[in-house]
């Protein structure tokens, strides 16, 4: 695993939560584009993907492991779709997530990655975690080190329980 990622923010207004992380990944966009917005390269770090349609309005559904590390299948619809810049995915329960990759040069790139959901606060923290976890595991594979198991990407139940306690309110203090 690695350090290189920073950590996430998140604001909510009532049950819907807003998830931020800013990457900045030392690869080329093209490169970063295949890991984000194509089966193979989501299985390398997110989830596998059973369905998966590349287009405005396709369907997606991505079986993996959430932030409890209990199976997740998640179906749903392709939102946005700007090759090579934007992906966006909506998923029945769980919320919208979206990838605007910035070229930073010819080799570098910074992801804007967000994810929306509705449900109690006490999910937020948590899924900052997961998130954070899975973008290590994204620079892992981005790096040519994918660390998989079956059924998906394998993350790391210590370095899980790590983020998650960086990641609770301390104190009135809010991620």
């Amino acid at each position: 695993m690695t350090e290189a990622i920073a950590h996430g923010t998140s604001t909510s207004h009532g049950d819907t939560h807003t998830l931020r992380f800013a990457l900045f990944l030392p690869y080329a966009a093209a490169r970063v584009w295949g890991e984000v917005a194509t089966p193979v390269g989501l299985g390398q770090w997110l989830a596998t993907a059973d369905v998966f349609e590349s287009r405005l309005g396709g369907r997606v559904t991505l079986r993996g492991s959430g932030v409890s590390d209990a199976p997740v299948v998640a179906a749903g619809t392709v939102t946005a779709w700007d090759g090579e810049q934007v992906a966006e995915y909506t998923f029945a329960g769980h919320g919208r997530i979206r990838f605007h990759l910035e070229s930073v040069g010819a080799e570098a790139t910074v992801v804007r990655f967000t994810h929306e959901f509705t449900g109690p606060d006490d999910r937020r923290p948590d899924a900052l975690a997961c998130w954070h976890e899975h973008f290590e595991l994204l620079h892992d594979a981005l790096g040519g080190r994918p660390l998989l198991r079956a059924g998906g990407p394998a993350g790391n139940r210590e370095r899980r329980q790590e983020l998650r306690s960086a990641y609770r309110p301390r104190g009135g203090r809010h991620s």
